[in-house]
């Protein structure tokens, strides 16, 4: 997630809104839902710990649903863990920089498969990992876990780290995709224990997807970035009934990553082939053409967290659209998607709505009296009420049913 970034979509739609004199969302077509829960805000300065929500994972109780938790990274703040009134249960502090002068654990991204967590360290480019038992989580981190991409520990510091996450069981066997910070490339890990009790990886292979695309009338196109970066990806989801990988590439689209063939481009972002520069005053992205025809319509940049519903043998990809703070819903049919609708979480009695969205998690399991049809949480980019210039964040769960 870049925040610095321009969203030219969402600006356009809500200015079409305004003057018009309707809602945005009912403007564009979108479903509001409310969240029934929320956790604690978190803030990120030096008084809150340097605590900023990011991604959420949910950790099912088979025999006590209602017991089931939460996982939620906190980038600087660590991670934490809530129950479904978003009780905070557990707390875990990030590791310490190796050496003086080192970047310490900054946590980007969860996930989970069977009974471990598996975390993106981005500070320190490694992942961290958690057993889970009765909905408490113990650090079982091997401390032989390699660098996932860089050579070494100077390299590190550049902060083409670990990012993105995604976890599944291939065959029995722990499999993650971890995506780089600031580049194109995904690798895949498998886990292993590490003869010591503990938990480490091997790297499997890596894809590197296009920073440069062709557009229909010939010219290339590259989306704007920082300067030094490239576009990379974030939010990813394994298919668990095929075992491809869903990967949203902020300034590009949707992915889908087979674990034998070729990358296949699915879902475009509205940016998609527009000209833009990159305005070092302001650091952000400022359009300098019209929108492209080869655009897409559904999601505004940046494409970010992703997430699966299995349900009565359908399956239902859940996308975050950043930009203009909606999510956007798509019927798997295949190796297609096939856009339902779009929704957006608005303010209601129990949270307030949801802004700049990073993480999803999906599940439909009954989750006992609180969520009986199944759990959709998502992370807020804008807690509000806010506390003067402090920047809040936290995660919102909302019940399933509610979805379009």
């Amino acid at each position: 997630m870049r925040r610095t970034k321009m969203r030219i979509a969402g600006i356009v739609v809500a200015a079409l809104a305004v003057t018009l004199g309707v809602h945005p969302a009912y403007a564009s077509g979108l479903t509001e839902v409310t969240a029934a829960a929320e956790t604690a805000p978190n803030w990120d300065d030096e008084a809150g710990g340097d605590a900023n929500a990011d991604d959420p994972a949910i950790w099912v109780d088979q025999k006590n649903p209602g017991r089931s938790v939460v996982l939620g990274t906190l980038k600087n703040g660590g991670l934490t863990v809530f129950d479904l009134t978003g009780k905070q249960v557990q707390r875990f502090a990030t590791p310490p920089a190796p050496e003086e002068g080192q970047e310490p654990g900054r946590f980007n991204n969860v996930d989970i498969v069977g009974n471990l967590a598996i975390v993106t360290d981005r500070g320190r480019d490694q992942l961290r990992t958690y057993a889970i038992k009765n909905g408490r989580l113990t650090d079982v981190t091997s401390d032989r876990a390699p660098l996932v991409f860089s050579k070494d520990r100077g390299e590190v510091q550049d902060q083409h780290t670990a990012y993105g996450l995604a976890a599944t069981s291939i065959h029995g066997q722990p499999v993650v995709a971890v995506t780089r910070r600031s580049e194109t490339r995904v690798a895949f890990l498998r886990l292993v224990p590490d003869g010591r009790g503990k938990t480490t990886y091997q790297t499997v292979w890596y894809v590197d997807l296009p920073a440069s695309f062709k557009l229909s009338n010939g010219t290339a196109w590259s989306p704007c970035e920082e300067p030094g970066d490239r576009p990379q990806l974030e939010g990813m989801v394994f298919d668990r009934t095929t075992n491809d990988l869903y990967a949203a590439q902020e300034d590009v689209g949707i992915w889908r990553i087979p674990q034998h063939g070729k990358p296949e481009l699915l879902e475009k972002v509205r940016e998609f082939g527009q000209k833009a520069v990159y305005n070092d005053q302001t650091e952000e992205c400022e359009a300098a053409s019209p929108v492209s025809p080869d655009a897409g319509k559904h999601l505004s940049a940046d494409a970010e967290g992703l997430t699966i519903a299995y349900e009565h043998g359908r399956r239902t990809l859940y996308a975050s659209s950043q930009g203009d703070s909606t999510f956007a819903s798509y019927r798997m049919d295949g190796r297609r998607l096939v856009y339902r609708s779009g929704f957006e979480v608005v303010d209601g009695p129990a949270a307030d709505g949801v802004q700049h969205s990073d993480g999803a998690a999906v599940t439909t399991e009954p989750l006992g009296a609180r969520f009986p049809h199944g759990l959709f949480a998502v992370h807020d980019g804008d807690n509000t009420p806010g506390d003067g210039d402090r920047e809040g964040t936290n995660f919102k769960l909302v019940r399933l049913e509610k979805l379009p």
